[in-house]
């Protein structure tokens, strides 16, 4: 019985995307199973389009921006956690990095549409908006990411052997938990960025049709031809399976 559920959800996780990957190599597909002919210059046609290359282009800014912006908040973030586990204030800032997790993310684009669309604020489609809701939506992930591996490093006895040696606290984190964080904040920021790159919620909410993104133009691709729709999200699906298999590899050294 367990063997037929893992083989059903697998054959339902799988068929859309083999069907994608059908589809893009098709000549005509309409009102049929599976498409007619065979040809690759949907390929060709997305090179061309300058508008995909302007989508992928902003969606690698929106997401190396947003990791930057993550990595100077999130390993803080996580160690004030790790260090403050059990004291006052504790919850609040395990509350404060969980709720872009828990609040969909609908609600949180329709609050920054109510905020800076107006004449105090008016930043509604700016490029810098759309990293700033990335990097408060993606947070969360490589905040919990850091704070398991701390717990699982245990580095509270090697910042206390620190201590013995005369480091100061700013000496001790970056000198003890930074280093050692290496790994898991490289597995965490290739997540993140696979995140930011197929994030489409939000980006549809705050986007301008200067600073659209790769998942933005794509919806709208599937309103044309269908095989080019399919190769459009055949290559954002092996960008999120290559930041995957990126992340899970560095998890695997660590």
């Amino acid at each position: 019985m367990i063997r037929g559920i893992t083989v059903a959800y697998g054959i339902y996780l799988v068929l859309p995307i083999l069907l994608l990957v059908v589809g893009s190599g098709g000549s005509s597909w309409t009102n049929t199973i599976l498409p007619t002919g065979l040809t690759g210059h949907w390929y060709a046609d997305l090179w061309q389009d300058s508008s995909f290359r302007k989508a992928f282009t902003t969606s690698l800014i929106v997401a190396l921006s947003t990791c930057l912006i993550n990595t100077i908040l999130a390993v803080p973030l996580a160690y004030s956690l790790y260090s403050g586990a059990g004291r006052r204030g504790s919850l609040a800032a395990k509350i404060v990095s969980a709720m872009p997790v828990a609040v969909p993310t609908i609600t949180l684009g329709f609050g920054y549409i109510i905020v800076f669309n107006t004449d105090a604020m008016p930043w509604l489609g700016t490029l810098w908006l759309l990293i700033a809701a990335h990097a408060v939506h993606t947070l969360p992930y490589l905040t919990n990411t850091l704070l398991a591996d701390l717990r699982h490093l245990d580095l509270g006895r090697f910042e206390r052997a620190a201590a013995t040696l005369g480091a100061r606290p700013t000496q001790s984190f970056f000198g003890v938990v930074v280093p050692n964080l290496r790994q898991s904040l490289m597995s965490g920021l290739v997540m993140v960025a696979a995140i930011s790159v197929g994030e489409f919620g939000l980006s549809n909410l705050l986007t301008s049709f200067q600073n659209r993104t790769y998942p933005v133009v794509l919806l709208q691709a599937f309103y044309g031809a269908t095989g080019f729709a399919c190769a459009a999200t055949v290559i954002l699906l092996l960008l999120a399976s290559a930041s995957a298999l990126v992340s899970s590899t560095i998890m695997r050294r660590a």
